[in-house]
């Protein structure tokens, strides 16, 4: 009689970060997924969508994780959802696995589909604790390392000084502590 082994199902994380243009979700992805895959040393995919209005229209950047090869590279079933505007979190919140998180930047989506949400104003304490509302991205990152646990803040922070643009080192590392910090509670 012939044994035959069962290959183990590879782990798989899907994150989907989710807003519209202009908000640095595609800049917040390609982070991700760098300090995932080169930081890690996990197997990442990263993909990335966005209306034909650059600025104002719907965004995305999905971040699939694995600990084998990934076969397919777009998320299937959401495990951490990241809606950065109203419109986000109500065409995506469907997506996500019944065991996911959904996070929300409560300075634009004041109403949640789901009543386990982790509301966080992400663009507020970009504007009143750093002073830029353009690192509100960043602060959202910081929220979904402290949250997730599917990245260290060592290798996010050493992700984010690689890729960040030039002279912006600074006020991104406080904004990615920033949103660390203030996901503490969760």
């Amino acid at each position: 009689m012939t044994s035959i082994k069962k290959d183990r199902m590879a782990e798989r994380y899907e994150i989907r970060l989710s807003g519209f243009g202009g908000q640095g979700l595609i800049f917040a992805g390609i982070v991700l997924a760098e300090a995932i895959g080169i930081y890690e040393g996990k197997y990442v995919t990263q993909t990335q969508s966005y209306g034909p209005e650059a600025r104002g229209g719907k965004s995305k950047a999905e971040i699939v994780v694995s600990d084998a090869p990934i076969l397919y590279p777009k998320a299937l079933g959401v495990d951490l959802l990241l809606a950065m505007s109203q419109n986000a979190c109500d065409t995506y919140f469907s997506d996500l696995k019944p065991s996911g998180k959904l996070i929300v930047d409560s300075t634009f989506v004041k109403e949640s589909p789901i009543t386990d949400t982790i509301f966080i104003p992400f663009t507020h304490i970009a504007r009143t604790q750093i002073g830029k509302t353009i690192v509100a991205n960043i602060v959202a990152l910081g929220s979904i390392c402290r949250i997730s646990n599917i990245v260290s803040r060592d290798s996010l922070q050493k992700a984010l000084v690689g890729l960040a643009p030039k002279g912006t080192k600074e006020v991104n590392l406080k904004a990615l502590n920033a949103g660390i910090k203030a996901a503490a509670k969760f």
